[in-house]
């Protein structure tokens, strides 16, 4: 990886992932040498990032607790994540303002081809109170099933599945 701050970036959000990595897989991760691993730690240290490093056959270096909050580097289902959350949270007292404004600026930010995904879960996820007058556990639903649904009520299609082997098909209402 040739430029400097995108290696800085990379190497931040592999620091951020895991309990600690040692530097030679690093240096494979961001195709460079350990020496350069070495001088961009140093780097996020004079940023103020602190990274901690443990030295031997199993030390490495992980991201430490403390100093300054790095930049949030989310993949694509975590932005979806985060996003649908902070919206959850807005009902929330002592964190609905606070929610609300981490919200606009993880919008703000939002890649164009995730918004259609957040725009249709957040249109069609409903907690009403018949959901929630029981004491069962929710059930663990796969994430790519409730985007699909959830795509489907915002564009008003109807959906097809298969029941105890027999085909249905419904117009979805909300999740």
């Amino acid at each position: 990886m040739a430029d400097p701050t995108a290696r800085l970036l990379a190497l931040l959000a592999l620091l951020q992932t895991g309990p600690g990595r040692s530097g030679t897989e690093l240096a494979a991760r961001l195709g460079v040498s350990s020496r350069t691993v070495r001088h961009d730690i140093e780097r996020l240290r004079d940023l103020g990032y602190p990274v901690d490093a443990t030295r031997g056959s199993v030390g490495g270096y992980r991201l430490g607790a403390g100093g300054s909050l790095p930049p949030l580097l989310l993949d694509d289902e975590e932005a979806v994540a985060v996003t649908i959350g902070l919206r959850a949270a807005a009902g929330i007292a002592g964190v609905a303002e606070s929610g609300a404004r981490a919200l606009a600026k993880l919008e703000q930010v939002l890649p164009s081809h995730l918004r259609p995904t957040v725009d249709a879960l957040r249109s069609s996820v409903d907690r009403a109170p018949e959901n929630n007058d029981t004491d069962a556990p929710d059930p663990e639903v796969d994430a790519a099933s409730l985007q699909a649904i959830a795509s489907a009520i915002r564009n008003e299609e109807w959906l097809r599945f298969d029941y105890e082997g027999a085909p249905v098909l419904v117009e979805p209402y909300r999740l």
